[in-house]
């Protein structure tokens, strides 16, 4: 199976420095997530290469805690984190365009998750994928539309 990916883009104005100091504090998250509410640094660290912080995310089916490791932490630039530390990658990109910023945020499951989702669902291990595949689909574009709202408000 192919690592399933998807990425969304949005232009918003605000500086690119502006943009990625929100979307790194991680405990601001429940702001414009659909799915993670909550989260914190994990031993009261910020956002800095190797860095581990806690996500809580609900959905109508579920609550469920995930641990991830800051991958990229360049201001104004990227951020971005990999759920359990091997297993889904998610990102933030941040480039100056004409009006503002164009932010672009990825989503990506990487082969120990392909394999984590293997052990733990066996046959329906593909279609708890796509189900992931789905959510991303719908949620970030979600996610970048409140970014905006909450950035040019503010």
């Amino acid at each position: 199976m192919a690592n399933p990916s998807f990425r969304s883009a949005i232009v918003v104005q605000r500086a690119p420095e502006d943009l990625y100091d929100m979307v790194s504090d991680i405990t601001r998250m429940g702001e414009w997530s659909p799915v993670c509410t909550d989260g914190w640094w994990d031993e009261g660290d910020g956002p800095r290469v190797g860095a581990w912080f806690t996500g809580h995310n609900e959905t109508p089916e579920r609550t469920w805690e995930t641990r991830s490791e800051v991958v990229v932490a360049d201001r104004g630039s990227e951020f971005a984190f990999v759920v359990g530390g091997t297993w889904i990658r998610w990102g933030y990109t941040f480039e100056a365009v004409d009006g503002g910023t164009e932010v672009t945020e990825s989503w990506e499951f990487l082969p120990d998750g392909l394999a984590r989702f293997d052990e733990r669902f066996g046959d329906d291990a593909p279609a708890q994928v796509a189900a992931r595949t789905r959510d991303a689909e719908t949620g970030i574009p979600a996610t970048l539309a409140a970014i905006k709202a909450v950035a040019e408000a503010g």
